[in-house]
This record gives structure tokens, sequence and C-alpha cells, in this order.
């Protein structure tokens, strides 16, 4: 790794906060990549990174990656990211948590923060109580309580939208979706698909998982290794990350490739492999996005809100919209539309910023 300085000056980074306590055992890492927008949101990560520089790569690319998602999604946030170095079955403690949130607390608002890797909602609830600024809670104290459905309400009205791009039509009547993975949000999502009136196939290597959603006569069940080659409408990807990639897309046989699982694209140019098959890709970082906007939510006056909240998830619909427009009219992929996007709308607020701070220089 180069320098700290150097590492930050590439990705143009804000801010690395470096936290430690003795008695607890904490180290942690708090990465704010770009606040244009709004205030840092990322979640915490708890891994036993193998050294500090794995950890420290880790939240400046993660954070890196909140800026793109909240920016592209639409949402007034800018993009960060803690990471705690620890094994969470075996380092956590209620202690561990409340040092935690007294360091975020100490950054005022800078960077928000939720449930990642290595985390749950009952940590929340316990940093909850040493910080304001933790905005994914449980619903018995006022907060959203888990974010998994507001995550599937995301991509199936990111689905909606490359329908309509793809057959002129928004409706799931008819139509047939594959979705790899049914665990937390893969599950809603097929909820969702159901009430809708799509046909549905699933797999997930968690039989257990498989039995308790295959419920619905809509929906039948194929091995994990079958579930991306599949002829259907839609391939919605809700589990691993790298599934799309030079191996594996030119065995694709649907029209749209749509799901929540993070990181999809094996590499960028993954995207350029997709659009030259005709399929259409919806970002994974923009129609994942409902857990972001739910957080945002409980920030507005009077709290969280659910049915404001679910609205700001609909309008990802919009957002994958006009990506499919940009993408069109730039003649780009998909993802790079969104990457595009986004650093377009982070330029227009530093416009704003710019012009409003140069009038309030002048009315002085």
């Amino acid at each position: 790794m180069t320098s700290i300085f150097q590492a930050m000056e590439q990705g143009d980074y804000e801010h690395l906060f470096f936290c430690q306590e003795q008695s607890t055992g904490l180290k942690a890492i708090i990465a704010i990549h770009d606040t244009t927008l709004g205030p840092a949101a990322g979640g915490i990560r708890m891994k036993p990174y193998a050294t500090e520089e794995e950890a420290i790569r880790d939240a400046l690319r993660l954070a890196q990656a909140m800026t793109y998602k909240c920016a592209a999604a639409g949402a007034n946030l800018g993009g960060g990211k803690c990471v705690v170095i620890g094994d969470p079955q075996r380092d956590k403690s209620e202690a561990l948590l409340r040092v935690l949130g007294r360091f975020i607390r100490r950054l005022n608002g800078l960077f928000i923060t939720g449930m990642d890797v290595g985390t749950t909602l009952e940590d929340m609830d316990i940093l909850r109580q040493e910080c304001p600024y933790v905005t994914i809670y449980s619903e018995a104290l006022g907060g959203p309580g888990d974010t998994a459905a507001a995550t599937a309400l995301g991509v199936v009205s990111g689905m909606r939208a490359c329908l309509k791009a793809v057959y002129g039509d928004e409706r799931f009547q008819g139509r047939h979706v594959a979705v790899q993975g049914v665990g937390a949000v893969g599950s809603h999502v097929v909820e969702l698909l159901v009430q809708a009136g799509a046909l549905v196939t699933i797999a997930d290597v968690d039989e257990e998982r498989v039995r308790s959603v295959a419920t619905h006569e809509q929906v039948t069940v194929v091995a994990p290794g079958e579930i991306a080659t599949l002829p259907v409408d839609i391939y919605s990807p809700c589990a691993l990350g790298g599934v799309l990639n030079q191996t594996s897309i030119p065995t694709l046989r649907c029209e749209i490739v749509c799901g929540s699982a993070n990181n999809q694209l094996q590499e960028e140019q993954d995207g350029e492999l997709l659009e030259q098959r005709g399929i259409l890709y919806a970002p994974d970082y923009i129609v994942n996005a409902g857990g972001v906007i739910v957080g945002a939510d409980s920030l507005l006056p009077g709290g969280y809100k659910q049915q404001r909240a679910e609205a700001a998830v609909r309008r990802l619909y919009q957002a994958v919209e006009q990506v499919i427009s940009l993408a069109k009219e730039q003649h780009v992929s998909t993802n790079r539309a969104a990457a595009l996007l986004a650093r377009k709308r982070i330029e227009m607020m530093k416009q704003v910023r710019s012009v409003a701070n140069g009038a309030d220089a002048f009315t002085r």
C-alpha cells in the first residue's frame, strides 16, 4: 500500500479516523469519502482482518462505493464506512459497541451508520444509547427495524423500470423471474414478485430456506448451479457478488439482470459484455439502496416514518429509468451510466454550493 495520504489523494477522500480503546480491545477505522450531498452514510463492518492495511483498504473502498450508491440513488447523503478489526463472534461486547458509539458521536453527524457484515440490529440498539447518528435500529426504539423488506422493495421497483424499458410494460403478470439466494432480502423479493403475479424460480445452498420460501404454487425450485442459466425474463442475483463475469455472462438466457447482491460485476468491463449480449443490467448499488434510503428517513424531522420512507424507496424506479436513458444517450453500459449519473449529481451540488457561498459573500 502507498502512504495513507497518497491513498486518500488517489480517491479524493476527505477524512480517515482511527479509533482505539485498550480495555475493550476496540480498533476501528472510519473512512469519509465525500460529503458533498450530505453526511457520510455507511454501515459498521466487523471482521478479523489479517492486517491493518487490509482494514484500511476495505474502509476506503467501501466508503467510495457508498458515495456512488447514495448519489446515483438520489439520496442526500455522502459515502463513508466504519470497519472494526476483530471477530464478531469472539471480540464483540456491549462495552466495545458503546465506546465505538461515543467515537462516532464525537464526529457530530459527519458520519451516520447502521448494520453491515458482522453487526446486528441489536448492536445498533446498543450504539444508539451512546450516539444519535445510528439510523438503523429496532422498531421498539422508534427506528425502521430490519431493512431487508425495504431493500427488496427497491429491487422490485428497479425490475419494473427494466420491464418497461425492455417490454414496454412494467407489469409482472406472465413474466418469469429467477431469484438466486432467498435469504433476508431474496425471500422478500420472492414474496413481492408472487404478489405481483410473476412466475418465480428460486435456488439457494440452504435447503431449509428454500423449503420456507417455496410455499406458493407460483414458485418452483432448481439446484443452485442451474438458476443462472434458465430461460427467464429476469435473473435476480440476491446472494454472492461476482456472479456476472466472462465465464457466466455468455451462458445467461435472460433479458434483464436485477438483484440485491453487492458487486455483481466481477470486473467493470463485464457491464460491457452484458450490453453486447443485449441484456439490460440494473446496477446493483442503485437497486439495493433501499436500506440506505430508509436509514436517511430516520434523520428527518419527526424521526422515521414508514410510509414516507417506502415512497422514497419506490422512487428508485425513476433512478433506474434515468440510468437506462443516460446509457442510451451516451452509448455506454448501464454500470458506466450509473457512475456518470452519480458524478453528475455530485458536481451539480458542488456548483450549487459555490453559487450559494458566492451569494452569501456578496450580501455580506
